[in-house]
């Protein structure tokens, strides 16, 4: 049972990743409405540009991600909560991974706790993107002043 414990905290770890992907999503689409502003206006910034394709290219990565950690959250909930005994669930999810070929065969059997840091990792990674958006707009925000006496 603590290892069926053990894939529901992770699953609800993993699902914590919607919420990192709204926020990246609104400073996304504030990057896509910069740059294309700037180009309906007609006055463009270089440095105002700049930002924005850095900043969208940044919530690109990070949806990706984001993607990524709901399919395995989804994953790690549906096999929580199979009334099969672990190692069938476990089997059955490599067959069927490998099958559409999202994980090699070579890499079925491995240990749940190793798929938990994968999975956990994958999170990192898309908390440290949203976090590399946030300095990044908390950045430009502060250096604005400075920029418009250096152009």
């Amino acid at each position: 049972m603590s290892s069926d414990m053990q894939l529901h905290t992770v699953a609800s770890l993993l699902r914590r990743g919607h919420s990192l992907d709204q926020f990246s999503t609104g400073l996304t689409l504030l990057a896509a409405l910069l740059g294309l502003g700037q180009w309906l206006v007609g006055n463009v910034d270089p440095w105002l540009l700049l930002f924005s394709v850095v900043l969208f290219s940044l919530g690109v990565s990070q949806k990706y991600w984001a993607l990524r950690v709901a399919f395995d959250a989804d994953l790690f909930q549906r096999v929580a909560d199979g009334i099969q005994p672990l190692a069938e669930r476990t089997q059955a999810l490599d067959q069927a991974l490998s099958t559409l070929g999202l994980q090699p065969v070579e890499r079925g059997g491995r240990p749940w706790s190793e798929r938990s840091h994968g999975a956990l990792r994958l999170l990192r990674r898309q908390s440290l993107l949203l976090a590399a958006q946030i300095v990044l707009t908390l950045g430009f925000i502060l250096a604005s002043p400075w920029l418009a006496f250096s152009g």
